[in-house]
């Protein structure tokens, strides 16, 4: 069985700073396409940002482009998201995911974000 564990969620105040980061147990991270959601009550699951496997392609949200980095590191089976100039509209529970090409799909426990003054 695979282990995504989430942490680094928490409160601050608009215009700050949170780094998530996901760490896997029981696989390796090296071949997955790895990537951040985040959900908030009574709305859908949505793409936050997305990196391929070696790192060289990424992807972002219109909603968090120019504020968020993600960033993976394979030797430390660990994918990061830095979420800088947060906003309110930032609050919500974030995941991580591990997918891989003809493979179940990996989601992580979730992390709360609060963006509040």
């Amino acid at each position: 069985q695979v282990r995504l564990v989430v942490s680094g969620g928490g409160l601050v105040q608009p215009g700050g700073s949170l780094r998530l980061s996901c760490t896997a147990f029981g696989s390796s991270f090296s071949p997955y396409i790895l990537s951040w959601h985040r959900q908030a009550p009574g709305e859908g699951r949505v793409l936050v940002a997305t990196i391929s496997p070696t790192g060289e392609n990424i992807n972002y949200s219109d909603s968090v482009n120019g504020r968020f980095t993600i960033s993976r590191d394979n030797a430390k089976n660990a994918v990061y998201l830095q979420m800088n100039s947060l906003k309110p509209e930032d609050t919500d529970l974030y995941y991580c995911k591990a997918n891989r090409r003809g493979r179940p799909v990996y989601w992580g426990q979730g992390t709360q974000v609060t963006v509040t003054s």
